[in-house]
């Protein structure tokens, strides 16, 4: 059986793809839970200092599953399902390390919600942004948390009440997005992307702290 979330290590970089192609990467019940015990095991891996979440197929994410909603429409189940959503853009906002996510195609409703919660954001020129509940007759409200942090007010509300897809180089004019660059060239590590790892290194907390206290350093990478 195909993993619904795959795990890439590259150096300090620890890369998490979305991996529900057929259904967008619509975060799922599982979809949900791997991705929230990843984070777990990051959060206590010393070598991953760098957290990517990127996402498989046409579309970054769809949101949330709505065939697994509706196929249980109890309360019950609706809370356990936007508690476990909760609880994973909460990991998100703790993990102490970078989060970025990686987006290309559509990032929609929950997708939307997931690129607002991470700490950066790197966009392929194609991608587009909404929180598209209002044409379901949803409205996004837990989306609307994440994105009026990330955006301005006005323009997280017209995005919530429109519903209207944005595309990225408006993102990044609105704060949502940090970078956007060729799809061809969207997993390239940018300047920002190295100095985080850089400064996460242990001989560059040793090094400014050395400095600080106008002794001589000890290293200890090599």
């Amino acid at each position: 059986m195909t993993a619904i979330l795959l795990e890439e290590r590259a150096g300090g970089v620890l890369r998490l793809t979305l991996n529900r192609p057929e259904a967008r990467n619509a975060l799922s019940i599982g979809l949900m839970t791997a991705l929230l015990e990843a984070l777990g095991r990051a959060a206590a891996d010393p070598e991953a200092r760098i957290v990517v979440i990127a996402g498989a197929g046409p579309a970054f994410c769809a949101g949330h599953d709505l065939r697994e909603l509706r196929a249980d429409p109890r309360r019950e189940a609706y809370q356990r399902i936007f508690a476990l959503c909760s609880e994973l853009m909460l990991a998100i906002v703790r993990l102490p390390k970078p989060v970025i996510a990686e987006v290309h195609g559509v990032a929609t409703a929950a997708g939307c919600q997931l690129v607002a919660t991470c700490d950066l954001v790197v966009a392929a020129e194609e991608a587009r942004f909404a929180t598209p509940g209002v044409n379901i007759g949803l409205f996004c409200s837990t989306p609307m948390v994440a994105l009026s942090r990330a955006v301005g007010r006005k323009a997280a509300m017209e995005m919530l009440l429109t519903g209207e897809l944005i595309d990225a180089m408006t993102a990044r004019s609105l704060g949502l997005v940090n970078r956007v660059v060729p799809k061809a060239g969207l997993r390239d590590r940018y300047a920002a992307e190295v100095m985080t790892t850089n400064m996460l290194a242990r001989d560059a907390g040793e090094g400014i702290d050395a400095f600080l206290a106008k002794r001589a350093p000890v290293w200890q990478d090599r």
